[in-house]
């Protein structure tokens, strides 16, 4: 027997529960990933998913791109002299609008070593050519005397992270320079950052972030995966993030802060 249920007024509807989603965009996955950067991408992808959050990766190399609009975080890692001469038409072709677009469309980008370089107006190789970058940021890249190789601290106070603090690897002969108004990534306590002078590492410029920190730097640093993530989050209304039990990445944080 089937029983016939009479409803009173309009049907109620119940609204669907989505998920929180972060898209990644991994610009020149193949020709630019050196020192391990591809595992700042992998860092990324699980401290979302630890949270519940949907994740998409898209590996963006030469050719067409894709529809900026999509995407809440762009990664680009380094490369070498060749590598970075290798996908600069492509970038300046196609990329550079992309790119362009995507900030204008709420995105975070993180940009390590030569990515970081070609955020600028111009950097100059090895061999002394002077070649032109994006230009989206007021720096500039020159050759220096001998690659700058090891371990840095930096103090990122600046950022309103804690710890304060960022570890990493680096391995660069270029010199980069900020623009006036610029504001560095941190200040130097270990190692030579931008150019070994002036006492500053990376850039942060509204949702841009460059630096020279290869290999472990997100690993290494949670706290600025997460300063990241959120920032990523935001375009589409995201909440604070909850916390995770990060007591093995921050040892290993702290003891290279100890050995430096």
């Amino acid at each position: 027997m089937h029983t016939r249920v009479r409803c009173i007024g309009p049907p109620r509807t119940i609204p669907e529960v989505s998920r929180p989603r972060l898209r990644i965009g991994h610009l020149y996955a193949d020709e630019m990933n050196i020192y391990g950067d591809r595992g700042n991408v992998l860092s990324l992808q699980m401290r979302a998913r630890w949270r519940g959050i949907e994740v998409e990766v898209e590996a963006i190399g030469r050719g067409a791109a894709p529809a900026a609009s999509g995407f809440d975080l762009l990664f680009w890692g380094g490369g070498q002299d060749r590598d970075q001469a290798l996908i600069l038409s492509d970038l300046l072709q196609t990329k550079g609008g992309f790119i362009q677009s995507a900030l204008a469309a709420g995105a975070v980008v993180l940009a390590v070593c030569g990515g970081y370089q070609l955020l600028g107006r111009w950097y100059e190789t090895a061999q002394g050519e002077r070649l032109d970058g994006l230009g989206l940021l007021d720096l500039h890249t020159v050759r220096g005397p001998q690659r700058r190789i090891g371990n840095v601290l930096v103090d990122a106070s600046n950022l309103g992270i804690e710890p304060r603090t960022l570890v990493g690897f680096e391995n660069h002969s270029g010199k980069t320079y900020l623009g006036p108004g610029l504001e560095a990534l941190g200040r130097v306590l270990r190692g030579f950052g931008n150019n070994g002078q002036d006492g500053t590492e990376g850039v942060r410029a509204g949702s841009i972030f460059g630096t020279y920190l290869h290999g472990s730097l997100l690993p290494k640093n949670p706290h600025l995966a997460d300063l990241l993530i959120g920032l990523a989050l935001r375009r589409s209304g995201g909440a604070a993030l909850p916390r995770l039990d990060d007591a093995r990445e921050l040892d290993a944080h702290a003891a290279m802060v100890r050995r430096l």
